[in-house]
């Protein structure tokens, strides 16, 4: 199989969202299994939309520069 930024594309990573402190903060979509993947939004669904581009970018950046890409967590331990 080969591992290349379309196969990462497809993987389906676990998204965490979590309301903000305050209702003006927003909500905020991350990648546990990406550190630094994550972004901000006025609302869960403004905050899903945007996780996805964030997704895109850090996996583009990743396998551009040769940076290890870990898969799915959930997904390796939920194929046991």
């Amino acid at each position: 199989m080969i591992k290349d930024l379309p196969f990462y594309l497809k993987l389906p990573y676990a998204i965490v969202v979590t309301p903000g402190e305050d209702e003006e903060d927003g909500w905020l979509a991350e990648i546990p299994d990406l550190p630094g993947c994550f972004t901000a939004g006025d609302t869960k669904e403004e905050a899903l939309e945007m996780i996805e581009d964030a997704k895109v970018a850090w996996l583009t950046h990743a396998f551009a520069k040769g940076y290890p890409i870990p898969e799915p967590q959930w997904a390796l331990h939920s194929s046991k």
